[in-house]
Parts: structure tokens; sequence; C-alpha cells
């Protein structure tokens, strides 16, 4: 079967290199950049597609009569197509887990730190000129609340926990075996000095964290996602953001990325940005494209 990793880039193509063996299958690597509706003519009579967070709206997939498999890198492809409509159409979309949990858990936890002393906003400040120190929020004994439990969120768990959080979560599935308490999503809403998302999206959990449950947040609180962007009704975190609600955000990952420069989000001070770069360290990228290369391999015509 004809396989293609068709939007690799200047920063995996090495990392692809270092990873292949020599009784892997041929893999077919563009690293040319395409617009989104030039899709079809790139994957054009290949069965298999490597992914890396590219969208592939169905209209344009579906024009790709050959292809029957997407190896998506990482878990969140339900944010990049539609499962389900390409599922319809005889496509299968294959996803990566746990490749990335300590990367990921490791930068929500650079993110917590930002927001808690508002290193970003200092840090545009003072080489703009000005010198304004700001006040910053303690972060031992403060109470966090992870939304989903996952290998990250168990992660983060133990990182938080580390530098004396109290750390308490919301599962949809009890896991009593983690030792971490769990309460409901309301108590942990109106109790967490920070809040930190980890769920999979899914539609089930797309605007997880709407208006409602963003005003039973504790005034003041810190918010941090890593997880998806779809998970957060983004008009009402803007709304909490300008209210005080939420102090202070710190996000990876957005509805539509790359994030417009001109979005309120990018605009608003108490907002600590990212380019949904968490996942992205060496281990993980090695993890994350060897495990590609083993599903590619274990397609069979």
């Amino acid at each position: 079967m004809k396989s293609i990793f068709f939007d690799c880039n200047d920063q995996l193509g090495p990392v692809w290199e270092q990873v292949l063996r020599p009784d892997d299958p041929a893999i077919d690597v563009n690293m040319t950049p395409f617009k989104k509706e030039e899709l079809p003519l790139v994957i054009a009579g290949y069965d298999i597609a490597i992914d890396d967070h590219s969208y592939m709206p169905t209209d344009l997939v579906e024009r790709c009569k050959q292809l029957k498999h997407i190896v998506f890198l990482g878990t969140g492809a339900a944010s990049y197509m539609n499962i389900a409509e390409l599922k319809e159409r005889g496509i299968t979309v294959h996803i990566i887990k746990g490749y990335g949990d300590v990367a990921v858990a490791e930068h929500t936890m650079a993110l917590l730190f930002a927001c808690a002393r508002d290193i970003a906003r200092m840090d545009r400040e003072v080489r703009g000129g000005t010198w304004a120190p700001k006040e910053g929020m303690q972060l031992q004994g403060k109470t966090v609340g992870l939304i989903g439990l996952g290998g990250i969120g168990t992660e983060f768990a133990r990182m938080a926990a580390g530098i004396g959080m109290n750390v308490i979560a919301y599962s949809r599935t009890p896991k009593p075996e983690l030792g971490i308490k769990q309460v409901d999503i309301e108590t942990l809403l109106k109790t967490s000095d920070v809040v930190s998302l980890h769920l999979t999206l899914s539609d089930e959990t797309r605007g997880f964290l709407g208006a409602g449950r963003i005003a039973m947040m504790k005034h003041g609180a810190l918010l941090v996602n890593t997880a998806r962007g779809a998970l957060v009704d983004e008009q009402a975190l803007i709304q909490a953001l300008k209210s005080g609600i939420i102090h202070q955000a710190g996000l990876d990952v957005f509805h539509s990325e790359p994030l417009d420069a001109k979005s309120e989000l990018a605009q608003l001070p108490n907002v600590t940005l990212t380019s949904h770069a968490a996942f992205r360290t060496l281990e993980a990228s090695q993890t994350l494209l060897r495990r590609a290369i083993d599903i590619v391999k274990s397609i069979k015509g």
C-alpha cells in the first residue's frame, strides 16, 4: 500500500530520519507547504496518509478515492477531521496515545508558572521599556483541579503535588487506584485556585467548559488548557478574562489554528499563548513518529 507523510516540516524531518529502520515500508515524505484546497492533489494515489495536525475536511478527503487510512500524529484527530464521516466513506483514522504525557504535563506546568507570576506580560513590558513588577500567586498550598485523569492529567498531578499543591480531580470514569481525590465538577470549579484541562475531545466533551460552568469558577482562578481548544466556550472564556472571574489563562490550543493574531484572545494582556507546542520535545517526537511508522507497518492491504 502506498503511504505518504504529507505535511512533514523542517522540525520533524530530521527526527523522521532518526527513527526510520531498514525494514520499514516505503513512505514518501512531503515537506513542501500547500494550501488546504490542494490536499487532494498532495495525497492523490496514496492508500495511507500520515497527518501532523493538518485539517482534512471530508469534502476534500473524499476526492482521494484510493485513501483508506489516516494516521494522525497525536490523539486529537477530531479537531482536524470528522472521524465518523470518514468512516462512512471507508477511511479509518488511527490515533497515537501516550507518546508525550510527560512532555505535555511539563508544558502545562510551564504555563501555570507563567500565569501565576504574570511572566509573559512582564516580558513584553520590559522589552518595551516599562519596568512594572507584578504581584503573583504563590502556588504552594493552593488547590489545582484537574479535569480529566488520563496519562497527561496523572503526570501533571504528580508534578503539582511535588511543588506542594493540593490536587483534586474530576474524571468521567472514577479512578480510585490513582490515589487522587476525585470530586464532582461543580465542587472542583468552585474550590480550585487553578483549573487545568486534560480531557480528550469528543461529541460529549465539546464545549465542556461553557459559560455556566465558567461562572462557577472561584473568582480570580487561573485556567490552563493544553488539551483541546474546543473543550472551552471561547467567548465565555474571553468574557471571564475581562471580568476577572479568570485572572489569567495559559493556552496552548485553540478553536482554529494557527491562532489569528487579530483574535481577541491574542489581544488580552492576561493570557499567555503558545503555539500548540506542548507535545513538541525531541523525546516525544521520536516516540510519536516511530509509532506512526509501526501503524503503517501493521496495516494490511
